[in-house]
């Protein structure tokens, strides 16, 4: 094991929302200066760090991982400087703290977005994914959203469909692109100058797609009615999971080997063949750590739970694959 993610063996993590744990202006809202008060509880709980979930600036569609600014604090939950707060407390109860790292998307009020939805000339015309319509005027595919309905919405200004993977106010960023790539490298090293040990890197299998944006096929499916949710009528081939996934990883991974200790822990979908993902995204250029949401979304039965930590293979999470959340 590396000395870098040692300490993710065995850890617990304890998952902190910062809008429901506690509020300390009665504003109705969790905050930040909860968060803080509540530190030296956590600590007391046993656990060996703390997740901290969304904080940046949001309109809050899906709990605040549609963001607008990803070096901010939303004002209703604090200021910059508690953060920095926060992580001191924290480190001085010997806890580590995990931020969220939301590098697949952004919100589609974000200022990026903003420019790049404008025209196709614009600064941040290519840190989306933009696609011309099919001459019929439908979107360039069949790709799905995970929350329901096509992946892709029309952007009249543009003349351009963009796509989105989960709400259509949250476009997908381009991760083929170099300066989305630096961008994300330097508000992941931002955090790390604040002292936090690492991040929980969201939506992983999401971060890449095929370049010629083939269409899925169907996926079978039995039972009187179709699923609630229509993303399970596809075989997710040409939408997700792509190779060049590991380009994005390597690229976060050199920006955190630049500080002692610190660690990336991914989370997976839960389609088919996620413990061949763990191993293929964990090592010394990929991720410290991931999990699965596939047990979570299974009855939970002592023959599933055996299923779910005997499945990955053992090279996983460069050996750091012991971890409870």
């Amino acid at each position: 094991m590396s000395q870098a993610s040692s300490w993710l063996r065995g850890a617990a993590l304890y998952q902190i929302y910062p809008l429901s744990f506690l509020d300390r202006n009665g504003d109705g809202w969790g905050d930040l200066d909860g968060v803080l008060e509540g530190i030296g509880h956590v600590a007391s709980l046993g656990v060996q760090g703390v997740w901290i979930s969304p904080f940046y600036p949001s309109p809050q569609k899906d709990f605040g991982y549609d963001i607008t600014d990803h070096r901010a604090v939303d004002p209703r939950m604090g200021r910059l400087e508690t953060v920095d707060r926060i992580i001191e407390a924290a480190h001085g109860h010997g806890l580590k703290v995990i931020l969220d790292l939301v590098c697949g998307h952004t919100s589609d009020a974000h200022p990026w977005f903003s420019d790049s939805r404008r025209s196709r000339g614009g600064e941040f015309a290519d840190w989306y994914v933009w696609a011309d319509p099919r001459p019929d005027g439908t979107p360039p595919n069949n790709w799905l959203s995970v929350f329901g309905g096509p992946a892709w919405t029309w952007e009249p200004r543009r003349r351009q469909y963009y796509l989105h993977h989960f709400l259509s106010s949250q476009p997908a960023l381009n991760l083929h692109d170099e300066a989305v790539l630096q961008a994300l490298g330097e508000t992941a090293a931002f955090w790390l100058e604040r002292g936090v040990d690492g991040f929980r890197i969201d939506a992983v299998d999401f971060f890449a797609h095929d370049p010629q944006l083939r269409p899925n096929p169907a996926a079978a499916w039995s039972g009187a009615e179709p699923p609630a949710k229509l993303f399970a009528l596809q075989q997710h081939l040409h939408d997700m999971m792509h190779p060049a996934i590991d380009t994005v990883l390597s690229r976060l991974r050199a920006v955190v080997d630049r500080y002692p200790d610190r660690v990336l822990l991914g989370e997976l979908s839960s389609q088919p063949g996620a413990a061949r993902r763990i191993a293929a995204y964990c090592g010394p250029q990929g991720l410290h750590a991931a999990y699965t949401l596939s047990l979570a979304k299974q009855p939970f039965t002592a023959q599933n739970f055996a299923g779910a930590l005997t499945g990955t293979p053992q090279r996983s999470c460069h050996e750091a694959d012991s971890i409870a959340l």
